[in-house]
Formats: C-alpha cells, structure tokens, sequence
C-alpha cells in the first residue's frame, strides 16, 4: 500500500476529479478519480478550511463516530475493476477492528476529517497513477489550481489507452478511445 495524500479537487470538463499523490518524494505517481459534485464540494471545502454553516454529511458521520467511541485507523482504495474504484473504512470501535465498504470519496472525504492516513494498492496506482508533466511556471506546486493545465486530461486519456491496449484490455481501451473522442469534440 502506498500512502497518499489528497492534493487537490479540479473541475475537468468530464466531472470533477480528485487527484491523490504520494507522500514520498520518490513516488512520481499520481491517482485521478473521478468524484461526484457533492463529495467534491465536501472534500474542497475541508480542504480550503471552510466553515459551514451546518454540517455536511461527512461532518455529520464524523460527529456520530465520535460519540460513539469509534475510531477511523485508516482508508484504503484498494481495487480497480471495470473503471471503478473500490475503497474501505477500517474502524476500531471497543477494541476491535472492522472493514466498512465505501466510495473512494467517501473514504477521502472521512479520512480528512479524521486525520487518518489514506492508502492505495500498488495495483491501482499502476493501473490509473499517472506522472504529470514537472512545469517551472507559477503555481505548478501540489496546491496549483487547476491541475489538469499539467496533463491535459487528453494526455492521460492516451497514456491510459495505450496501457488498455498493450494489456489487451479492449473494453477499457474502447471506453477510453470513446472518451478521448468526446473531449476532442469539445475542444
């Protein structure tokens, strides 16, 4: 498992997309998973520190675990199948440890709240981590906004078709090549 950090949340011009890179500077990889508009406002603003009138249904889980005495160790996205990331809680609640299925950004989205380190299997980071592009311009850092001006999202479309195919993936590849279609129809 490689530990991650949650870097940024971008508005690509397929969805919103949450971008996880390692903590280690000899991990180059990053991980771009496609997000919800909710979880992406949920994991932004605990990201940029905004205080809430009420709270969201992260906040509102992370309180009820608390009072309850439960503790979140760590979050886990450890599968990659058929383009869907799967992730799991591991909790400790009196003592003993439990896995809880979740989204990804459900995971991220707790994992911040609780302080809690976040992992991602080697096999999904080789499946879907991405290198982007190191630039010297303004703002190219972990906090630059937007990331996808680093890697175009066409760019890791191809570099992700090309692995499709190479591991004879065909469904993938076509997904992706329909995908790679589409963003050039937009653009």
């Amino acid at each position: 498992m490689i530990l991650v950090n949650s870097m940024n949340v971008s508005l690509s011009n397929i969805g919103f997309v949450v971008f996880l890179q390692s903590g280690t500077q000899a991990e180059k990889r990053t991980l771009p998973i496609f997000i919800g508009a909710t979880e992406a406002q949920s994991i932004a603003l605990y990201l940029d520190r905004v205080a809430v009138p009420r709270p969201l249904t992260h906040d509102l889980l992370k309180t009820i675990m608390d009072n309850l005495e439960c503790r979140m160790k760590r979050a886990e996205i450890y599968a990659l199948r058929e383009n869907t990331f799967f992730a799991k809680l591991i909790l400790e609640w009196n003592g003993v440890e439990s896995e809880i299925d979740a989204r990804p950004s459900d995971a991220i989205a707790l994992a911040l709240r609780f302080t809690a380190p976040l992992y991602v299997a080697e096999e999904v980071m080789e499946a879907a981590g991405v290198i982007f592009n190191e630039t010297p311009e303004a703002g190219a850092g972990p906090n630059a906004e937007p990331l996808n001006k680093r890697l175009a999202p066409a760019e890791a479309l191809k570099q992700k078709l090309a692995k499709a195919v190479a591991e004879e993936r065909y469904e993938d590849a076509a997904a992706l090549r329909d995908e790679l279609k589409k963003l050039s129809q937009t653009n």
